[in-house]
């Protein structure tokens, strides 16, 4: 079977999965559709197929089994819930919306189908964290630290709390993704304070320069995850997950392993993107998403997280999720 796939945002995040596609036999890429005109062209001309401005007119006029959708993440929607309605399995880029309201909706209508969904958390996918889970399995968590500090992205949806969410929610989504997937329960309770003030030479700038937030894990497992988009030549992404005498600390490529002073180092062999987008063409094709590891519904867990650190920057209260 070849996979028919269409894609809604043909910019630099979506340019990965389509080099990985484009590697895959059983894959034929049909219409590309962006805002820019230009753009969606261009990818057409890179990789075969139609270009649209307009989704819906993509949905009706080509036949597609798969739609990777790779927008900002105010603009997840009506993409998702037009191609549901037809049938069409769905790869969603995170964060999966800016709303749990549009989120519920989207994952409603997955239910209430056959739909195949993934989303692209990545990490989930890599052999360090394979090995993260292998070396946790039956340990008891107690904490977790976790890390997405660095600069400022230079897309300028990022930068509003209306376009992106904030730096939580679009790009530390990825850390505390990873700390639910390797605490393995669901959370209960968010407490999270912002700063801001420092980049205000910055124009239409409305997130938060740096974030703490604090969250309870049902099995009685604590973590706290710092964000911060200020930075100028530092930086520092990783998750550490700590245990009676052993600390497992993972990157984006690689994973050390601390027991009583002794470390144990092991990179990452497997390119995350690459693994994701096969796992969820062998889905497509054999109409069957148990290997997918980021289901649309899992994802929404991650969200609700995140959103609930907003409301309680807002509010200055813990934010219960039971």
């Amino acid at each position: 079977m070849i996979v028919k796939v269409g894609a809604i945002g043909a910019g630099s995040m979506a340019s990965g999965h389509f080099n990985n596609l484009n590697e895959f036999e059983d894959v034929e890429f049909v219409a590309f559709c962006d805002i820019s005109e230009d753009r969606a062209r261009q990818r057409c001309q890179e990789y075969g197929g139609n270009a649209y401005t307009d989704f819906a007119k993509m949905y009706d006029k080509e036949r597609l089994d798969a739609v990777y959708i790779c927008t900002p993440p105010f603009a997840h929607g009506q993409s998702e819930l037009m191609a549901i309605e037809r049938g069409i399995q769905i790869f969603v880029e995170k964060p999966i919306a800016t709303t749990m309201e549009t989120a519920h909706q989207i994952n409603e209508a997955i239910e209430n189908s056959s739909t195949i969904s993934s989303v692209g958390y990545h990490w989930r996918y890599q052999s360090n964290v394979d090995k993260a889970i292998e070396v946790l399995d039956g340990v008891q968590i107690i904490g977790a630290m976790g890390y997405w500090m660095g600069g400022m992205p230079g897309v300028g949806w990022w930068r509003t709390r209306e376009g992106s969410g904030g730096q939580h929610v679009e790009q530390t989504t990825h850390i505390f993704d990873l700390c639910r997937y390797l605490v393995g329960s669901d959370v209960v309770a968010v407490h999270g304070f912002a700063a801001d003030g420092s980049m205000s030479d910055i124009p239409n700038y409305d997130v938060d320069d740096m974030s703490i937030i604090n969250i309870q894990f049902a099995n009685g497992t604590i973590a706290n995850i710092t964000s911060a988009c200020m930075l100028k030549g530092f930086g520092r992404v990783k998750l550490e997950i700590f245990s009676n005498g052993l600390v497992v600390d993972v990157s984006s490529g690689s994973i050390k392993i601390n027991r009583e002073d002794e470390t144990e180092t092991y990179a990452n062999e497997v390119n995350g993107y690459q693994h994701e987008d096969r796992v969820f063409i062998n889905a497509v094709k054999s109409k069957n998403g148990s290997k997918i590891r980021s289901p649309y519904e899992d994802a929404l867990k991650t969200l609700q997280i995140t959103l609930a650190a907003s409301e309680s920057f807002i509010t200055g209260k813990q934010v219960d999720l039971t």
